[in-house]
């Protein structure tokens, strides 16, 4: 197959969407993917381009199904990153599905001036240093929302100790310990642990900590609070 990399830019003097019509051929993709189907297929912001939304990552593809194009649209005349705003919104959908009362979430005593939802490992340093500076996020009035990500999967050690904190009497508690590596007492009940991996699966998380901000946007790593701060407290930029 071949993938066509880069820019693809719009000028707006028209209306740019693909009319309805047949599903594009996905038996190329679907074979580079190794089997694995596309979360979604829908028409995309050019003609003859469909939208294809793959672990998170939104594709365009050839009606065909000969053509992948891996990229950003811009749509130049409202200075708008079609393909990043795309990509955004899927995430927030994600998100919005997880109760709050599933999360473990540090939160400002004062007034919340931001939220941004992060997915943690137990046992990875940067998730550590994080946390360890979780009181400085909250004095920036930053509340955090913690899902689970265990990096060694649904069957190492960073899950089981994900699983005795959401069994503790206080999860905030038993998060804050573990993160310090003290050991809790192994417990077993029912947690959205599993789920919570596979979501951070779904939406393309390749490391941790991973921060989804309130735009949507994913920030990879550990970013500290006076940086997060400005960062969120910034106006969108243009493309």
């Amino acid at each position: 197959m071949r993938v066509l990399m880069g820019v693809v830019l719009t000028l707006g003097v028209a209306a740019a969407v693909a009319a309805e019509g047949p599903r594009p051929d996905l038996g190329r993709l679907q074979a580079v993917l190794d089997g694995h189907k596309p979360d979604s297929v829908s028409p995309g912001p050019l003609p003859g381009l469909f939208e294809v939304v793959v672990g998170g990552r939104v594709l365009y593809l050839s009606a065909d199904g000969r053509y992948v194009v891996r990229g950003d649209v811009i749509d130049l005349a409202k200075g708008v990153n079609l393909t990043e705003e795309r990509g955004n919104a899927l995430r927030l959908a994600a998100l919005a599905t997880v109760p709050e009362s599933e999360m473990v979430i540090f939160a400002p005593s004062g007034p919340v001036r931001h939220t941004v939802t992060v997915f943690t490992d137990i046992d990875c340093g940067y998730c550590r240093k994080l946390h360890s500076e979780i009181e400085a996020y909250n004095r920036y009035g930053i509340r955090v929302r913690y899902l689970a990500y265990p990096r060694t999967g649904l069957d190492g050690e960073s899950y089981h100790k994900f699983v005795s904190v959401w069994c503790s009497a206080d999860r905030k508690d038993a998060l804050t310990r573990a993160k310090r590596g003290e050991e809790l007492p192994a417990a077993d009940c029912p947690s959205p642990i599993a789920a919570q991996y596979e979501l951070g699966n779904r939406l393309g998380v390749q490391g941790t900590p991973a921060m989804v901000l309130e735009t949507g946007e994913m920030v990879p790593g550990y970013v500290p609070a006076a940086r997060l701060a400005m960062m969120l407290d910034a106006p969108p930029a243009r493309p």
